[in-house]
């Protein structure tokens, strides 16, 4: 029996803006990254989120972003190590008092956009985001890119990691995401996305942008709830990862078999 999170970025509203249906999309998952209100999310949001997870028993992840409500957080910034550092505990910390308040715990911490992929290729800006979490709660688990910088930098602090899959994105060879402007980077067909999920599961693997094929460690898989399909998807994956006798359930930072 195989076992593997499913995993979704949760409380990107903002005021009166929505941005996901999450109240549609939290019994579907088992892992929620929450938004902590730099790229998206507020303190009301984010009290809620809390609330909405805790009520589907869905465990709970901070999920700190740039300061960058224009551009969602997906803009690249030019910050020293300790300035990340300084941005993910401001962060993470401000998520952990709602979770608290609400008698629950923080499980994990997930970086958003810009932050995650920056995070993941480079090793200095990794350090210094896996020395925040280590500060904050080194029971943390740290979820990241398979394969990457930070995953490799969070071990050495003797962090728990998860390595995350995507099921909604395209790869490039090196193993980092395809940049959203290019096409095929973002996956719209549930039956593409459930075929690539099994084999990125059950065999370790995902095809790239080129047709070469990635090796690569699937603890958790994401399907972000900004993507029109994402209920469409998590649907479907529901269903074949049964059929396929994959157990969802929340990350724990250990093998990808029961």
């Amino acid at each position: 029996m195989w076992k593997v999170d499913l995993n979704c970025d949760m409380g990107e509203a903002f005021g009166v803006y929505t941005i996901a249906p999450d109240a549609d999309i939290m019994p579907l998952i088992s892992s929620a990254n929450i938004a902590c209100g730099w790229h998206a999310g507020d303190p009301h949001v984010m009290r809620r989120s809390v609330e909405l997870a805790l009520e589907h028993d869905v465990a709970i992840g901070a999920h700190p972003g740039y300061p960058d409500l224009l551009g969602f957080g997906r803009r690249n910034l030019s910050l020293t190590p300790a300035e990340l550092k300084d941005y993910v505990t401001y962060q993470v910390g401000a998520l952990a008092a709602f979770v608290k308040a609400a008698g629950g715990r923080l499980h994990h911490v997930k970086a958003h956009g810009a932050m995650y992929n920056q995070a993941a290729a480079d090793p200095n800006l990794a350090r210094a985001f896996a020395e925040a979490i280590a500060a904050c709660d080194e029971d943390l688990i740290v979820v990241g890119l398979a394969n990457s910088h930070l995953l490799s930098e969070a071990k050495k602090l003797g962090l728990s990691v998860a390595s995350e899959v995507f099921a909604d994105r395209g790869y490039l060879p090196n193993g980092a995401l395809m940049p959203r402007h290019l096409p095929g980077a973002v996956l719209h067909d549930p039956d593409l996305v459930v075929s690539r999920v099994l084999t990125m599961v059950k065999e370790g693997t995902v095809q790239a942008k080129d047709g070469s094929i990635i090796q690569l460690r699937a603890d958790t898989i994401c399907v972000h709830g900004d993507t029109p399909e994402a209920l469409a998807h998590l649907k479907a994956l529901r269903q074949a990862l049964a059929a396929a006798q994959i157990k969802i359930t929340r990350v724990s930072g250990g093998d990808s078999r029961v």
